[in-house]
């Protein structure tokens, strides 16, 4: 038998795998994350007809003469290029621009995947719809401190979780006290003092606002005097020294600068929550000629409910409340590869590792060569589709080629057989 009708057949067997290869590649031409794969081959064993001489005498050397017996499939590359990122709006559609894979898990086993479509579980993990598979990461504690140090675990987005309250420790008076202002004035005639308000919330242990009103009264040169007061309507709250007491003063140099202050400011509630005696800090106030515009500013917030999230960049993930708070959730842990060409294809569009691609360097984004993670998006499949149809065409001519050389090698078989006739 011919040996070009066997190398054929291995042809044909090449190019069927190549086309096998582009189908799927096009089949997944809209898969979220996909990448595609690419063929490669290489000759086979060469039959030796006569090997190389060494140039003797008159004569120079003599190559080799060989006849390959075929081809056959060297390799299915996975084409690990960056795909494009389509934009959705959805706050648990995710992507990453650069190199880097999710980590999914069942639990009992991990798989990578560049398919970034979440969404938000039952139990409030964060997961892939389609599979159920878990995204992994970094659970922020009560305080909102991340420690990556620790093993990856399952990412919960506790969506109508309360959070605790927050009492006011710290009092901050900020803004200017007019220096045109004019003190008391005995008589005869009598002047009043000029008076500046100013209004601030302040949060008890139980998380209940109380307005808080604050009173300076000029009371001589570069002096003035302040007073806190409650609301009347406002039962919950006492505030000590009582109404009518001036609690402190306020010292200014001739330039208007802050110079000194004094008194404190306590709180007593009624309700059941804790007595409070926050900080106050005069330090930012200021007594230059112009309109008075004091105002007050306090920590501390009332409780309130995880209500939305967003994803940073790093893979952060910050907690919206309905008090106005924000606070991390968690941390999306990424993986990179030193051969990620490696992975093998795990099926919903996952990836395991191999002693190939080596093990996972697990980190945050933008860190040790990891991508960033874009929120909102999703990265497309990775599939050209003009690299595909020419190599359908390429496919197409050398399965046919080779289907030439078979039907040729019959035919010179069939005029062989001829001779006996």
């Amino acid at each position: 038998m011919l040996r070009s009708m066997f190398s054929a057949i291995s042809g044909l067997r090449g190019h069927q795998i190549m086309m096998d290869v582009i189908g799927n590649n096009i089949a997944n031409v809209n898969t979220v994350g996909f990448k595609s794969g690419r063929v490669n081959f290489q000759d086979i064993l060469s039959q030796t007809l006569h090997g190389a001489t060494a140039p003797s005498g008159g004569l120079g050397s003599i190559n080799p003469a060989q006849i390959g017996l075929g081809m056959t499939v060297a390799g299915i590359d996975v084409l690990q290029t960056q795909g494009n990122l389509q934009s959705t709006g959805k706050t648990t559609d995710m992507a990453i621009q650069g190199d880097a894979f999710f980590i999914e898990s069942d639990g009992s086993s991990v798989s990578y995947t560049r398919d970034g479509a979440f969404d938000i579980a039952l139990d409030g993990s964060l997961a892939n719809p389609a599979s159920g598979l878990k995204v992994q990461g970094w659970q922020a504690n009560a305080a909102g401190a991340i420690d990556i140090t620790q093993p990856i675990t399952n990412l919960t987005i506790p969506i109508g979780q309360r959070t605790t309250a927050l009492e006011t420790s710290h009092v901050t008076l900020s803004g200017n006290l007019d220096a045109g202002a004019t003190a008391a004035v005995v008589g005869p005639p009598a002047v009043a003092a000029t008076t500046v308000p100013t209004t601030m919330t302040v949060f008890d242990s139980l998380g209940i606002a109380h307005s808080v009103k604050v009173t300076f009264t000029k009371t001589g040169a570069n002096a003035w005097s302040w007073l806190a007061t409650k609301d009347p309507a406002d039962t919950g709250i006492t505030i000590t020294p009582a109404a009518g007491v001036n609690q402190g003063t306020l010292n200014y140099t001739t330039g208007g600068v802050f110079s000194a202050s004094t008194g404190t400011l306590s709180f007593v509630f009624p309700d059941g929550a804790t007595s409070s005696t926050p900080a106050i800090d005069f330090t930012q106030m200021s007594q230059f000629s112009g309109t008075s515009q004091p105002t007050g500013q306090t920590d501390g917030f009332t409780s309130g409910t995880l209500v939305t999230f967003a994803v940073g960049n790093a893979g952060e993930l910050s907690g919206v409340y309905s008090n106005g708070q924000t606070q991390v959730l968690g941390q999306i842990a990424l993986a990179n590869f030193l051969n990620s060409a490696g992975l093998l294809r795990a099926g919903q569009n996952n990836f395991s590792a191999t002693s190939a691609s080596g093990a996972a360097n697990i980190g945050t984004a933008g860190t040790g060569g990891r991508g960033t993670v874009m929120t909102g998006a999703l990265e497309m499949s990775n599939v050209d589709l003009a690299t595909q149809f020419t190599g359908m065409i390429t496919a197409e001519r050398g399965f046919q080629a080779n289907g030439r050389v078979i039907t040729t090698s019959d035919e010179m078989l069939q005029e062989l057989v001829n001779l006996k006739r």
